[in-house]
């Protein structure tokens, strides 16, 4: 296998879903995920990490089937408790959950840095494959609405369920935002990065702004599995995003919004008749089944990926 060093950027489900494909299939030590934590926040004075925690999670084996997110058998005395005493239950935590945030929130407090902290938390669930987060500074994902004004992200996603009209987004801290320890050194040594199947907008643009991370990225052949099937996300808002913001929702969007960036571009085959429309970019495209319903879905479309890296890698050194 040519594709012995790989960077997966990834964010929600769809991307922990294709993280834990790609961790079926490759040595441990060749697979670092890189995490949005553009939606982290604060939380009754804790410091939660949807996307870290759902990657994390996933890769242990241990996520909520139903969900993707959160904990499987996971209890709710705590939310219970704070409902009663009338207090808000709009983002809901589990009572093993809240155990993470409660020990990442008193070592960060103690001035640790997050890619520490993750780095043990994976350890202690058993999860081999390195996952960072793209940095340890705060950034904050804000979504620009046009009923509600400016919102914090978890405001709009759970909140508000991703109802109110999307104008536009903003990452409050990215200028002073650096990539995390071990994100460019893991994209030096890397032979290519997969962007998985997660919200261009909110799970991979926070990513990508962290300052000289996409200069990085850039120096690597690049291929990204497309979240919009059908002109339909699989999970979450990114196609209203797409339509809300004036873009016709698909495939080929998708392709479009990454532009150059890209070597190749996995897309499912509902949308196979899109693949002459993303080569006239210069991007080669790959049809597969993308929709990932179990573990096997899941390492059967990273074993598929990754057969579509190597064969742009060995076109690549031929040239």
């Amino acid at each position: 296998m040519i594709s012995r060093n790989v960077v997966a950027l990834a964010g929600g489900v769809g991307g922990a879903k294709l993280a834990d494909g790609l961790a079926q299939v490759l040595p441990a030590d060749a697979l670092t995920v890189i995490v949005n934590t553009g939606d982290d926040f604060e939380h009754f004075g804790l410091h939660i990490s949807p996307d870290l925690d759902t990657v994390c999670y996933t890769l242990a084996g241990l996520a909520n089937p139903e969900t993707g997110w959160g904990l499987a058998d996971e209890s709710w005395n705590a939310m219970q408790a704070v409902d009663r005493l009338g207090g808000p239950t709009w983002f809901r935590l589990g009572d093993r959950d809240l155990g993470t945030h409660l020990e990442r929130t008193r070592r960060l407090k103690a001035g640790e840095a997050l890619s520490s902290i993750t780095r043990d938390f994976c350890r202690a669930l058993g999860v081999a494959v390195r996952v960072l987060p793209m940095s340890d500074q705060p950034v904050a994902t804000r979504v620009a609405t046009r009923e509600l004004g400016e919102l914090d992200f978890q405001e709009y996603f759970v909140r508000h369920a991703y109802r109110p009209e999307v104008t536009g987004f903003r990452f409050a801290g990215i200028e002073s935002a650096r990539p995390a320890a071990g994100v460019l050194e893991a994209l030096d040594a890397a032979n290519v990065v997969i962007i998985c199947p997660s919200n261009p907008w909110v799970s991979i643009a926070p990513i990508l702004a962290v300052p000289g991370l996409r200069e990085r990225v850039a120096r690597k052949p690049v291929v990204a599995v497309s979240p919009i099937v059908g002109g339909r996300a699989l999970k979450g808002p990114a196609a209203k995003m797409y339509a809300e913001l004036g873009i016709q929702p698909s495939a080929a969007a998708v392709a479009q919004h990454y532009g150059s960036l890209l070597s190749g571009f996995v897309l499912d085959r509902e949308d196979a008749a899109q693949t002459a429309q993303i080569e006239q970019w210069g991007i080669i495209s790959y049809v597969a089944d993308t929709v990932m319903s179990n573990g096997e879905d899941r390492r059967r479309l990273a074993e598929e990926v990754l057969s579509f890296v190597n064969d742009l890698l060995r076109r690549t050194q031929a040239q």
